[in-house]
């Protein structure tokens, strides 16, 4: 693709960045549909100073991922209300110079979890409270399921609960607890340190599992759980479908999806 002066510029803004396919699909995302276009990785220890360079070169859009999701929020000149609801900005889009956070990490969770099992009414143990755990347990309980929070963090884990108006529980405390799905929704077990595994998925009676870490395509959760004899979820599905609500969010234009889910698989395995 020639690179020229009419070429739009996206990016994604977090730390650490190694284990992001993010450029691999929005990149073929664009060029699937002749976009003049380019998406770059920028690893950044200054998000205040990142979010201003964006600002100042124009760039089209961003993905937020770890730490920064709700750190970025003050520094947008708009807020999606779904977004502002969760507490979380995973996607900014430039609309003619306002910068505007949006939050695509809720609507590709539901969609990844609802091909393989309806939440309404079950019972959900999400493990953490950052930005991705927000999103996942706001939009599950506004679907009607009884989301339980759980994670290392006491003070951030009640927070988080009280604020979706569910339930907490150590994770120290949480062997032997009866629920329909588990969620990890925390960054444990991500390449390269893909040998950590955020729970012991035998000491929890659990029929799904879902993990939103997509890099390696089998975390150790997921391999464990499906030993056991569970349903599993990986977490590159929620990440396609949060994605191509990404790239409409940007552009307008449906996301060529199976193109996008052709290009991680093609590294991820």
């Amino acid at each position: 693709m020639k690179v020229d002066k009419n070429t739009d510029l996206y990016g994604v803004v977090g730390m650490p960045l190694r284990h992001s396919l993010s450029a691999a699909m929005h990149t073929a995302a664009f060029r699937a549909c002749g976009m003049n276009a380019v998406y770059r990785t920028f690893e950044s220890t200054n998000l205040e100073g990142t979010i201003r360079g964006a600002r100042a070169m124009g760039m089209r859009g961003l993905s937020i991922t770890i730490p920064y999701k709700s750190d970025v929020i003050p520094l947008l000149d708009r807020i999606d209300s779904l977004a502002e609801k969760i507490g979380a900005v995973n996607t900014v889009v430039n609309e003619d110079g306002v910068l505007a956070g949006y939050n695509t990490d809720a609507a590709g969770a539901l969609e990844a979890l609802q091909e393989v099992i309806d939440p309404r009414g079950k019972h959900i143990l999400v493990l953490g409270s950052g930005g991705a755990a927000k999103a996942i347990g706001y939009i599950l309980k506004e679907q009607g399921g009884k989301v339980i929070i759980a994670g290392r963090s006491r003070k951030q884990g009640k927070e988080l609960a009280r604020g979706l108006d569910a339930a907490y529980v150590p994770l120290e405390k949480i062997s032997g607890m009866q629920v329909e799905i588990l969620i990890n929704a925390t960054p444990v077990g991500m390449s390269p340190d893909q040998d950590q595994i955020p729970v012991d998925v035998s000491t929890i009676e659990v029929e799904t599992v879902m993990d939103i870490v997509y890099n390696p395509l089998k975390t150790v959760l997921l391999k464990k759980a499906a030993s056991l004899g569970c349903r599993v979820i990986p977490g590159a599905r929620m990440f396609i479908h949060q994605g191509a609500e990404q790239f409409r969010l940007w552009t307008g234009l449906k996301a060529p999806i199976e193109v996008m889910e052709a290009a991680i698989m093609k590294v991820l395995r």
